[in-house]
């Protein structure tokens, strides 16, 4: 019985300790991402980022400067998906043009979603 209660302590404290590790190493990335501007690799996983609590990645367009926060668990990649593998398939929805869409780099992790979705407004109505 008691080794029961051990093992799951230990279960436990091993759990925060990768919660711990995991929040470290997503924050470090982000922090070198938005004062350094990159690198970009090594950067954490997709799960690495959720599992820490950081579960919101900002982006910026190249072209016209648009920010979007976008959240991780409904990007469809696999969880063991480096974030530096992302980027070249984030495209700028604002300013594309035909088939054509520019690139967006990516500025930083948070919690929470921190920029808010633009309204959107029928180009048929007015503004």
């Amino acid at each position: 019985m008691g080794a029961k209660i051990r093992a799951t302590h230990a279960r436990e404290a091993a759990n925060k300790a990768l919660r711990e590790a995991d929040r470290a190493e997503a924050e470090a990335w982000s922090i070198r991402m938005e004062g350094y501007g990159g690198p970009a690799q090594p950067s954490p996983t997709i799960a690495q980022c959720l599992h820490g609590g950081l579960g919101w990645l900002e982006v910026e367009c190249n072209r016209c400067k648009t920010r979007a926060s976008l959240p991780l668990d409904a990007i469809r990649r696999p969880r063991d998906t480096p974030l530096w593998k992302l980027e070249a398939s984030l495209k700028c929805r604002s300013c594309r043009r035909g088939r054509y869409a520019p690139p967006v780099h990516m500025i930083k992790l948070t919690e929470t979603r921190e920029i808010t979705p633009y309204l959107w407004v029928h180009p048929d109505e007015e503004r």
